[in-house]
């Protein structure tokens, strides 16, 4: 039911039908009644009181061919249109600022994570049919009457009665719990309910309930209402603002079902909604995101529960986090330090000069002047220590992801959660799946085998038969679903649009590419003509449907799986057109010939076919096995997938960038080879495994069936494809890459998923990555990061930005530490020897708070090249700063201090001014301690170019000027120091200088940059003494505190969740208990068998040839002899792996149940169904 997510969908369709409730044959409540009927009960009742289904459409104004009149849709979303105080004053005010940066930042961030949620639930569509056209609209905006079309894996957004179709059958367990398939039919079974899914077969339903009428919604009500008790009882007897309503159930008046219409679900309770209409639309559209059962948040949960859930499953902070906690506690502890003795060294010096040297008695009336200097000393202590501190540095964090989120979104990432995005510049292997991500999930016809000729491309139409042309059009046309088409494309230049099942899209795309056209053939013959359809299902892997010819006699058109239908095939159509014998050996030969070099080349082979039937006697359409026979084939085509143009290159830039591409999917392991190798995963040669699920599940597991990491860790590093993997493969292959400790490296990876089913490997990659048109709402509610484009390259791109955040921290420390190591230097050793800081406490505030606030805007917002694809991934263990930067750092340091210290002692000599240095307590702003202010500054500005670069790059301008932010803010911040040095004056301890005391000021900062070409020639291989900083030695867990808090706050969120998982898994132990009894029979069985040649050794597996990797890369022996003797030592040093897992059940997916369940939960064995249930969870 996770699919039916759409917010506003109850709540309208409720307002819909109240309205229209006088004007029909039938009230609301007359049809939920019979909705509840099950079977022959609603049969009967719909003949007694209606007469048959085609009456009830009459009553509720609608035909069963042309739909309703007029689309009376819902109420379109609107949207939510709707002199000492001078100090403390500057000190709030830069705070104040960085604070509301911030503050707009998570703001913006998360107002763009709700338009992304309002767009997905507008996205979600089903096809009905409106005055004769058939359309796709919006859930939300399904009416009662309408003439809904169904078909295989729909999931039904609506009640209804089935009024024409053919084998359907619906898997009904999401309401009754029943597994088995219900077949249904006009006259045993008509009633389709909400939230099942279609299994087989296709056809047409009157909608008879929507919204909170319809069976899950009446589910959902009482759920809503079950929770808004709850709530009661937990805030014991804390008055809710708004009463319980629930929608006027009894009675059917019009009157009461309008008093409906204004109850509105909120959040899963009902509030009460105002009369006046507006006002509730308003309501409904706002918060109507109950009836979603989103599996793990509301939509107005916003991010942060998320990124508590994402607290819980990762249990560790990223990367970049881990570093700079760690930096800043360094440099944080550094700068106290200094602050301390700067102090002390302050006072005692005053005191020792004071009172020792000059040997003068304390005075009382001189006790205040003595408290001032004192307190002058204080504020010196602590300017060092707010110096000493980069406070830029979350801001710059801040603003570097916020700003590459925005930019991301432009390249198809629409990132939910912050830190995936730097985590995704650490990637060292990416999981991917191979349909819609890698390729175009738009199936083709390549390669085509018509007429005895094998075309290796679509053949020219004129070089086929007539009559074989006319056989094939109308088999394929007639014989596919009617709702399959191809629609010319929505823009230009786009390719044509596909809808309906892929495969019989190709096809269709097949005849056009002949130059013939399927719709003619349709409208000749339409759906209610045709005379019997066995559908395509699992079992048959074949589709066939049969027509009345003109003359009476019978036709059956039949597709499938070549391998299937040419078993059933007796005779071929030549090359005239003709049909001739098929024997065998024919087939055989066909097979090596044709259809074996197809699927070499990746492609699935489709077989297309026929047979006629006498009009009398006429056949007996139930007997399948006679029926489906002595079938005359017309061709075989070789369908495939085509990979996306821009993936090689994609696939090419991972590599290059260290990052191991592993493709993952459902598919044959043939195509998956090809496919692979089309993309560039493996290169013919290589030392590489390509597995199917089941080898890859036989050799990680023990003899008990329990998953080894050590085996894992044998596996992943040569693996590069995993096909026929179910979803639990795929959690498996993620959680054992995470959790090896085979690299010195921890592996970041990124998992790619689009289904339900991938929910549990994406949240427990560092990085998921769902599909933003392909992917269900399951899949966007566990992944990190949607792309809106389905497009691999998008991936490349992300890649790119994480590496880019990353590098724009460490410029922008690299700056920053330079500006904090030359002020706590300066303001120390001024302090200690003129006992006065050359740098006021305000002047640094500007220094520190605004210019570093603005730099790290400037060098944030620096946009990434493609030359960061060039290197390794950094990984967990390279420090934040490394030789380089600390030598560009201390570099320019050594000259900041060289040229402040000279102008501090020697600058009023060369200036010729007054000396600043010594001044009496409250004297008047120097212009020598404004020059150095001034000089100070520029160097910090010119410095800022140097930043840019931190692998040594001589050129330093090198695309400045597309980052036109960092332009403007070097600009402005030397604007800002002109008006602040020329009109500061006593705020700023600043007296206006001359024009050429600036030019000097600016000719120093110049230096700055002929200076850095000095430091990037000195080879930092030589500075042996340069020391590393913020290094990231073990993973960084988040201190229990936290986690507890988290835990706490989970609690009353998922209270809700948690009494249904209780159940569920009530209901799990008892099937496990039957599986285990089944199972226990099974193993005694086995035993019996097994005996003869125990297979419990690793040896034993190859000496036996069956369980050899027969693939087409070098045989690799399971274990290297070395390896064996590595895992005695092993054993011998460490304790037993601590119990790995035995499967990833549901403590896994970060669902945190009772202890009691969860050890049942464990128990299931992994090759169980209900480990893949659990799984999903």
């Amino acid at each position: 039911m996770g699919d039916m997510t759409n917010s506003d969908f109850y709540s309208k369709n409720q307002r819909n039908e109240s309205s229209h409730g006088g004007e029909f044959g039938c009230t609301m409540e007359e049809l939920r009644s019979l909705m509840e009927l099950r079977g022959t009960e609603a049969v009967v009742k719909i003949k007694e009181t209606y007469g048959d289904t085609e009456a009830i459409c009459r009553r509720l104004k609608t035909s069963p061919v042309e739909g309703c009149a007029t689309a009376q849709g819902g109420a379109e979303d609107e949207g939510e249109a709707e002199a000492g105080w001078i100090e403390g004053a500057a000190i709030l005010l830069s705070v104040i600022c960085v604070v509301l940066v911030t503050a707009f930042n998570d703001w913006s961030k998360e107002k763009q994570f709700r338009g992304l949620q309002s767009r997905i639930e507008q996205e979600q569509k089903f096809t009905v049919v409106r005055a004769g056209q058939v359309v796709q609209i919006p859930v939300a905006e399904i009416v009662v009457g309408d003439i809904a079309q169904i078909k295989y894996g729909d999931l039904l957004p609506a009640d209804g009665l089935f009024i024409q179709g053919n084998d359907l059958k619906i898997d009904e367990s999401s309401l009754t719990g029943e597994s088995d398939q219900v077949r249904k039919s006009v006259d045993k079974d008509p009633m389709l309910l909400s939230g099942t899914h279609v299994m087989e077969g296709s056809g047409r339903m009157v909608v008879t309930a929507v919204g909170v009428n319809s069976q899950t919604g009446i589910i959902f009500t009482l759920l809503g209402a079950g929770g808004e008790e709850e709530e009661k009882k937990d805030k014991k007897g804390v008055k809710k603002g708004d009463g319980l309503q629930l929608p006027a159930v009894d009675g059917a008046a019009p009157a009461n079902a309008a008093g409906s219409a204004n109850a509105s679900l909120v959040n899963g309770k009902m509030q009460d909604g105002s009369a006046d209409s507006s006002q509730s639309k308003a309501k409904q559209q706002d918060g109507a995101a109950a009836m979603e059962m989103q599996p793990l948040k509301s939509a107005e949960g916003g991010d942060a529960d998320d990124k508590k859930k994402a607290n819980m499953h990762k249990k560790e902070k990223s990367v970049l986090q881990g570093k700079l906690t760690k930096l800043a506690v360094q440099i944080g502890k550094a700068g106290l330090v200094m602050s301390a003795i700067t102090v002390i060294i302050l006072v005692l010096y005053f005191t020792v000069d004071t009172f020792v040297v000059n040997k003068k008695p304390w005075l009382t009336e001189c006790t205040p002047v003595y408290v001032q200097y004192f307190v002058k000393f204080f504020i010196i202590g602590v300017t060092v220590l707010v110096v000493a501190v980069p406070e830029g540095l979350p801001l710059a964090v801040t603003i570097s992801l916020a700003y590459s989120v925005k930019k991301m979104m432009k390249d198809n990432n629409l990132v939910r959660h912050l830190d995936a995005c730097e985590t995704m510049g650490n990637a060292t292997a990416i999981c991917s799946d191979k349909t819609g991500t890698l390729t175009t999930n738009r199936m083709t016809v390549v390669q085509a085998y018509v007429g005895d000729v094998h075309y290796k491309e679509i053949p020219d139409p004129s070089s086929i038969n007539a009559k074989t042309m006319e056989l094939l059009v109308n088999a394929i046309a007639i014989n596919s679903a009617y709702t399959t088409k191809i629609l010319p494309p929505e823009k230009e230049g786009a390719l044509p649009r596909q809808v309906g099942n892929k495969t019989e899209c190709g096809l269709l795309g097949f005849v056009l590419d002949l130059k013939q056209d399927y719709e003619p053939v349709r409208s000749q013959m339409p759906e209610e003509k045709l005379y019997k359809v066995y559908t395509f299902n699992s079992v048959r892997k074949s589709m066939s449907t049969v027509i009345k010819m003109p003359d009476e006699s019978f036709r059956m058109y039949s597709k499938g799986a070549s391998e299937i239908v040419l078993k059933k095939c007796c005779k071929i159509l030549s090359g005239a057109g003709e049909p001739r014998v098929f024997r065998p050996r024919d087939r055989d030969e066909m097979v090596k010939k044709v259809i074996e070099p197809m699927a070499c080349d990746g492609l699935r082979t489709i077989c297309v076919a026929y047979r006629d039937f006498p009009s009398s006697p006429e056949p007996d359409w139930d007997n399948e096995n006679d029926i489906l026979n002595e079938l005359t084939c017309i061709c075989v085509v070789g369908i495939e997938d085509p990979v996306r143009p821009e993936v090689p290159e994609a696939i090419r830039k991972c590599q290059r960038a260290g990052i191991t591409v592993r493709m993952v999917t459902g598919d044959n392991i043939n195509t998956a080879r090809a496919i692979a190798i089309k993309c560039g995963i493996i290169h013919p040669g290589e030392d590489f495994l390509c597995l199917e699920g089941k080898e890859f599940n036989r050799r990680i597991r023990n003899e008990k069936g329990e998953i080894e990491q050590e085996r894992i860790d044998k596996i992943w590093p040569k693996l590069r494809v995993l096909a026929r993997s179910s979803p639990t493969d795929k959690h498996t292959l993620v959680k054992g890459i995470i959790d090896s400790t085979h690299t010195e490296q921890r592996q970041v990876v990124a998992v790619t998923g689009d289904g339900t089913n991938d929910g549990p490997a994406l949240k427990k990659a560092d990085v998921g990555f769902a599909m933003g048109i392909a992917g269900t709402d399951v899949a966007k509610e566990a992944s990190d990061i949607i792309l809106t484009d389905d497009n691999f390259s998008s991936i490349v791109k992300a890649v790119m930005w994480g590496r880019n955040v990353y590098d724009s921290i460490s410029k922008f420390l690299q700056f920053q530490l330079t500006v904090n190591v030359v002020a706590v230097i300066v303001a120390f050793t001024g302090a200690c020897i003129t006992q006065d800081s050359p740098l006021k406490a305000v002047q640094m505030l500007w220094v520190n708070l605004i210019m570093d606030t603005f730099a790290s805007l400037a060098l944030a917002t620096e946009p990434p090249t493609e030359t960061l694809l060039l290197r390794k991934p950094y990984g967990r263990n390279k420090p934040l700063i490394s030789r380089t930067m600390m030598k560009n750092i201390l570099g320019h340091a050594v000259y900041q201090l060289t040229l402040i210290f000279t102008l501090l002692f020697v600058g009023e000599k060369m200036f010729q001014i007054d000396s600043g240095r010594n001044a009496p307590l409250h004297s008047p702003p120097s212009e020598h301690y404004t020059i150095i202010f001034n000089t100070f500054v520029m160097m910090q500005l010119f410095n800022e170019i140097n930043a840019r670069k931190i692998h040594g790059e001589r050129n330093v301008f090198d695309g400045i000027f597309r980052n036109p932010i960092f332009c403007t803010i070097v600009l402005g911040t030397f604007a800002i120091q002109i008006v602040i040095v020329q009109f500061g004056g006593k705020p700023f301890s600043c007296s206006p200088l001359q024009l050429d005391q600036w030019m000097w000021c600016i000719f120093i900062g110049l230096g700055e940059l002929v200076w850095g070409q000095v430091i990037a020639t000195i080879p930092t291989s030589r500075l042996k003494f340069l020391k590393e900083a913020g290094r990231l030695t073990q993973k960084e867990e988040i201190p229990e505190e936290e986690l507890n808090e988290d835990v706490e706050e989970i609690d009353h969120a998922e209270r809700e969740l948690r009494r249904g998982q209780i159940l569920w898994f009530r209901g799990l132990n008892r099937i496990q208990t039957q599986i285990r009894v089944v199972k226990a029979f099974r193993s005694s069985l086995y035993e019996g068998l097994e005996k003869p040649e125990s297979r419990t050794s690793i040896h034993n597996f190859m000496a036996h040839p069956e369980f050899r990797i027969e693939d087409s890369q070098p045989h690799i022996p399971l274990i290297d002899d070395t390896d064996l003797e590595e895992d005695a030592a092993l054993k011998q040093n460490s304790s037993p792996p601590s119990s790995l897992n035995k499967n990833n059940s549901a403590i896994d997916s970060g669902i945190n149940l009772t202890t009691d369940t969860s050890k049942s939960a464990t128990s299931s064995s992994p090759g169980s169904p209900i480990h893949s249930l659990e799984t999903s969870l």
